[in-house]
């Protein structure tokens, strides 16, 4: 309990602080990089519901065409896959598009280790075990994310998040980012293999939807 209410969060800053300035020069190549590569912003920002409900903007390195600029010559909408831009590939495979979101665990949003931030829409739908996983900081990796990630179901990504809620611990967040490292090395479950309904709907209503 200790851990959870109070080393957890002081582990947080001091990691994503050292993290931040330790990477600020990668930071930066990776910035050009977007630049050069394609118009629009250098980070893509979104609205997630965090710890307890609260809305937060989380931050990632922008990896597709921004809206104005996804449509065809003809008018026609490019679909959302092909809006990822040469550097938003790269980005996506290696997993640092994600490395923003330090930024988030720094000021309190997200922890460098929970269930991943959650689209409002999709807490909408939670039943009252599975919103169980907003009473903790979202985190920057977390159980589901080792156990399959993106080839997971809706239900098998809260199930995992469920059960990391009630085994928190200092060993077991250590567990989960030396796994990560590896799934980030290997270049693991990076594309959606198993979308559910959920999933479509929302590649029907939004054409601005980054990797989560």
């Amino acid at each position: 309990m200790f851990y959870r209410k109070y080393l957890k969060r002081i582990i947080d800053i001091i990691a994503s602080g050292l993290g931040l300035i330790a990477l600020l020069p990668l930071f930066l190549i990776i910035a050009i990089a977007i630049k050069f590569d394609s118009r629009g912003p250098v980070f893509f920002t979104q609205n997630r519901v965090g710890k307890d409900r609260k809305l937060f903007k989380i931050y990632k390195f922008r990896t597709m065409l921004t809206f104005e600029d996804s449509y065809y010559e003809d008018g026609t909408p490019i679909e959302n896959y092909d809006r990822i831009t040469k550097i938003g590939n790269i980005l996506r495979k290696t997993s640092l598009d994600e490395l923003p979101q330090l930024i988030n665990v720094f000021i309190g949003d997200m922890s460098i280790v929970g269930p991943r931030p959650t689209l409002p829409y999709q807490v909408e739908k939670y039943d009252s075990n599975q919103a169980r996983r907003l009473e903790i900081r979202p985190g920057l990796t977390g159980l589901a994310q080792v156990n399959g990630r993106n080839s997971l179901s809706w239900e098998e990504k809260i199930q995992y998040d469920l059960e990391y809620l009630d085994q928190i611990s200092f060993l077991t967040d250590l567990r989960i980012i030396f796994k990560t490292i590896l799934v980030i090395v290997k270049c693991e479950n990076v594309e959606f293999t198993r979308p559910d309904e959920i999933s479509k709907h929302l590649g029907e209503v939004r054409k601005d939807v980054e990797s989560s």
